[in-house]
């Protein structure tokens, strides 16, 4: 069964994409499932988190461009079951040069397609930039399904809108016609204000079950875990951080069939 690939996007910064990202993957990677993360973010993140250093010509950046293949990019983590495709400062240059070549939406999708069908992941989940550019793009044209991570906070739900009008335009362009909206993430619970649960409560009455019934809290601890290159279930397997993140991935797991 071909791999299914999950863009976790937000062209907002700052909500949480990148630590969902890596736990998200890490969670569902304990349930012996083989996934991947694909770091697509210039300042690599996702790289870094999980205790990786960025070397130059480590990114995508040259499988893009038809020189190289991207299986050869893709590395170990301490974390078992999980692997990673680095990024670093030079995919940046991708969002520039990708707009002048042919098919410049499905680049990404066409470099992925002999790892989609291989039988080596069976879930790949790309991290993408806080914007909507070249890149963002590119994943959503490569995805099955999107996962929005949506800061607990009115500002944050401003630019919904736009990336679910861009879920429709793929769709009906025909540059993406299975991608879906997979789900949305809330994170960033603050358990002390009114205004974490009003948002919580606006989002599930206009999106229903799409919203995942697991909540990420505001951690300090999900916050420093990055910054040793951790996951959060290597830093403190049992901070309130940790387990949110387990439920999570056993929600995205039963949702997507990811164990079958």
């Amino acid at each position: 069964m071909p791999a299914k690939f999950f863009s976790i996007a937000n062209q907002k910064g700052g909500v949480g994409k990148t630590t969902t990202a890596i736990n998200l993957a890490a969670a569902v990677a304990a349930q012996d499932i083989p996934t991947l993360i694909i770091d697509l973010d210039p300042q690599a993140n996702a790289t870094s988190g999980l205790g990786l250093e960025k070397e130059v010509g480590q990114s995508l950046y040259h499988a893009l461009l038809g020189q190289e293949e991207a299986e050869s990019k893709i590395v170990p983590t301490a974390v078992e079951n999980l692997s990673l495709i680095p990024s670093e400062v030079d995919i940046a240059a991708i969002e520039r040069e990708l707009a002048h070549t042919e098919n410049y939406l499905l680049r990404l999708k066409n470099t992925l397609l002999p790892l989609k069908e291989s039988d080596r992941f069976k879930v790949v989940f790309f991290d993408c930039p806080p914007s909507l550019g070249m890149l963002s793009m590119n994943a959503l044209a490569a995805a099955d399904h999107l996962l929005i991570a949506l800061q607990c906070e009115y500002l944050a739900m401003e630019g919904l809108g736009q990336i679910l009008a861009i879920i429709n335009q793929f769709k009906e362009s025909g540059v993406n016609p299975r991608l879906g909206l997979g789900g949305i993430i809330m994170t960033m619970y603050d358990v002390r204000t009114n205004l974490s649960r009003q948002v919580v409560s606006e989002v599930q009455g206009h999106f229903g079950q799409v919203v995942f019934s697991s909540i990420i809290p505001r951690s300090v601890r999900l916050g420093e875990a990055p910054s040793h290159g951790q996951t959060i279930f290597e830093y403190d397997r049992l901070s309130p951080g940790a387990r949110a993140y387990a439920a999570l991935a056993r929600e995205v797991i039963d949702r997507f069939s990811l164990n079958r």
